[in-house]
């Protein structure tokens, strides 16, 4: 294998065997700031390589294997690593979902391959990519957030913002127990609505796609 020097090492899980050498190949031309060092087909092949952790992963959102995505996020996370989601659907309620659970891109097959780099290189710097097209398709549908009180927004947008349950209960003078109540009820509503916002960094992520908190 060629050695890169680029500074962005990235590895790419795609259980299509063609489209993984075909994207394989195209990175290593397009971009001499990223270094392809694992292509894998299933998600323990990523996680038993001996490249990882790397610093991207460009992940197939539909590989077969049950394992939920928000798993593989979270784990992701943990490790340190970027992930960039590629699927076939453009959904705004899948993209949403993604984002929501820590993904810091999002991609349609079928879009430019040019849209992978710059996704790629902004989810390097920490920042979150979404190509044209389905920025279009998330800002024109309606958000399908469900509907709060103006206190469960408060609540929200303080928990969110890195505030402990006691310093909301003291900032919007209740109790310890009507706080925890106020959360409690605000992730029902967007379980019934189809996100899990069950982590606080979930729960943040949701808040700043649904305007609650401007980041």
């Amino acid at each position: 294998m060629t050695i890169h020097t680029g500074n962005i090492r990235l590895a790419i899980v795609d259980d299509h065997k063609m489209l993984l050498g075909a994207l394989t190949e195209w990175i290593r031309g397009a971009a001499d700031d990223i270094s392809m060092v694992a292509a894998v087909a299933t998600w323990p092949e990523l996680l038993t390589h001996p490249e990882f952790p790397v610093d991207v992963v460009l992940l197939d959102l539909d590989l077969k294997d049950n394992i939920p995505v928000v798993l593989k996020i979270s784990t992701l996370k943990t490790t340190g690593v970027k992930t960039v989601l590629m699927s076939t659907y453009s959904d705004p309620k899948f993209v949403r979902e993604a984002l929501a659970a820590g993904a810091h891109g999002y991609l349609v097959k079928s879009e430019d391959a040019s849209m992978i780099v710059q996704a790629i290189r902004a989810a390097h710097r920490g920042q979150m990519f979404v190509s044209d097209e389905l920025d279009v398709a998330l800002n024109s549908e309606p958000n399908d957030a469900p509907k709060l009180s103006a206190q469960e927004r408060r609540v929200m947008a303080l928990y969110a913002a890195g505030e402990p349950v006691k310093s909301v209960a003291y900032e919007l003078s209740i109790s310890e127990e009507t706080a925890k109540s106020y959360l409690k009820r605000i992730r029902e509503k967007y379980r019934s609505s189809g996100f899990d916002v069950g982590t606080k960094v979930a729960l943040r992520k949701r808040a700043i796609l649904d305007g609650i908190i401007i980041e």
